[in-house]
């Protein structure tokens, strides 16, 4: 394949979820749907947090940072994918393919410590109370976060800039329905093996890392909570921790499904619904599983309509 014909690529065909132009209006619709609670379930929810000092507290200071990476994870696939569901070019532009690429590998690992960082602070809420408005500060929970979108965006960068190093002389067309690392990899007529350590030792230590730590913390949760000799006391401990244990188990068991798997295991058709949860769905999902099995949540939610109301 000739030189000038591997740098001439300025865009991709992404084939989406199907092939078959009777089931694209529906699924459009679908997702159309579900993209829309996500904005109004995050953005609420950040709302929510921000407006009521109530709960001006690290676990929620946590959430909202966790809302703004749903929102944002879901915008950077969404809409483009909502586009090329009706549309009859399904493309996108290398510049566009990088940035989506990048973003959503950014926020993908951001969540990751995020949801890790809400572990701990349970984890020292539960077992180290006395301690917790020190070890919980304003300060050090900023630094959480900060180091997370950090620490998100320099891997991102690092999977960005390796992968489209790669030459892609043969097929632009991508069996993915938005720009995700394995089926670029899978088009490139380049050697992908560095690519692919890459995304197995990245990914692995921040997802298989951030795991251990929620598991560990909530290890020792569990022991604190069975030495509670009161009944209430251990239903209201292990109460707080019900929301984010809900939400851990969904999102890293599609993460780590879709992504620490060997490369001779992946089918990209299976993919793409793995995908289009932990992408689309879970976003969506979120705001619910802390609004409907936190009771502070609910209560703030009240505290605020009713403010509304009684203004009037």
């Amino acid at each position: 394949m000739p030189e000038e014909n591997c740098t001439a690529l300025t865009e991709f065909i992404l084939l989406g979820f199907t092939d078959r132009p009777e089931v694209e209006v529906p699924l459009f619709g679908l997702f159309l749907l579900i993209y829309a609670a996500t904005l109004v379930g995050n953005v609420g929810l950040i709302v929510l947090v921000q407006v009521n000092a109530c709960i001006h507290t690290p676990m929620y200071y946590f959430l909202s940072n966790l809302s703004f990476l749903d929102l944002s994870c879901s915008s950077a696939i969404a809409p483009k994918m909502l586009v090329n569901l009706l549309a009859q070019q399904k493309t996108i532009s290398l510049t566009g393919c990088a940035t989506q690429m990048f973003l959503f590998a950014a926020f993908t690992d951001a969540e990751c410590l995020i949801l890790a960082a809400m572990a701990y602070d349970r984890y020292v809420a539960v077992c180290h109370p006395l301690l917790y408005t020190v070890a919980m500060s304003h300060r050090v929970c900023t630094s959480m976060v900060a180091g997370a979108f950090l620490s998100g965006g320099l891997t991102s960068l690092v999977h960005t800039s390796f992968t489209f190093t790669l030459s892609f002389c043969g097929s632009n067309v991508i069996n993915h329905f938005f720009c995700d690392i394995p089926p670029l990899l899978a088009i490139s007529c380049s050697d992908t093996h560095i690519n692919e350590v890459l995304l197995f030792t990245l990914c692995g230590f921040i997802q298989t890392s951030t795991l251990l730590t929620i598991v560990v913390s909530y290890a020792c949760i569990l022991s604190t909570i069975l030495r509670i000799r009161v009944a209430d006391g251990r239903h209201k401990a292990f109460y707080t921790c019900t929301s984010h244990l809900t939400a851990v188990g969904l999102f890293y068991g599609s993460l780590l499904f879709a992504y620490l798997r060997p490369s001779s295991s992946y089918s990209l058709d299976t993919d793409k619904v793995i995908s289009a949860f932990y992408t689309v769905v879970f976003p969506m999902l979120n705001p619910l599983i802390y609004s409907l099995r936190n009771r502070e949540v609910k209560d703030a939610l009240r505290r605020t309509v009713e403010r509304r109301v009684f203004s009037q």
